[in-house]
């Protein structure tokens, strides 16, 4: 009977070790986590960084104004709650948690300091690609 005893003991040490590691999946764990990972990454300087690479493909004389104006007229209460609900919607608790401690961390720092850059770079390919694809179904269209 005591070795019975202990071995459901140990058995729900385990277990609740292994729950207390876990996040439960719930409505409010998901905002929180959201609301963490919101934190770390902050929408609006993501924003602002986003307006400035836009704004390079203006006249230099324009860009500082352009970026003003675009950052002023975005309700960034409004963005970040859409990005939150959005968020609580899609990812589950676990996933939220990661994305937040990855963000929050130095390394995921660095990164996201780094990805407007990386945007940039990368967006005239994608473009270029989709007007691609896009004269190629022109194309096929008329034929089908």
């Amino acid at each position: 009977m005591k070795r019975l005893i202990l071995a459901a003991l140990v058995c729900s040490c385990f277990l609740a070790s292994a729950v207390a590691e876990g996040l439960t999946d719930t409505p409010e764990n998901r905002r929180a986590q959201a609301e963490r990972y919101l934190a770390a990454s902050d929408p609006k300087t993501m924003f602002e960084s986003m307006a400035k690479k836009m704004a390079v493909n203006m006249p230099e004389d324009q860009r500082g104004r352009f970026v003003e104006l675009f950052v002023s007229k975005v309700d960034m209460d409004a963005l970040t709650k859409a990005m939150l609900d959005s968020m609580v919607k899609h990812f589950s608790a676990e996933e939220l948690k990661a994305l937040a401690d990855f963000y929050g961390s130095p390394v995921g720092k660095s990164a996201m300091s780094k990805f407007s850059d990386y945007m940039a770079d990368f967006m005239p390919s994608m473009q270029q690609e989709m007007a691609k694809a896009a004269q190629r179904m022109r194309e096929v269209a008329p034929q089908q």
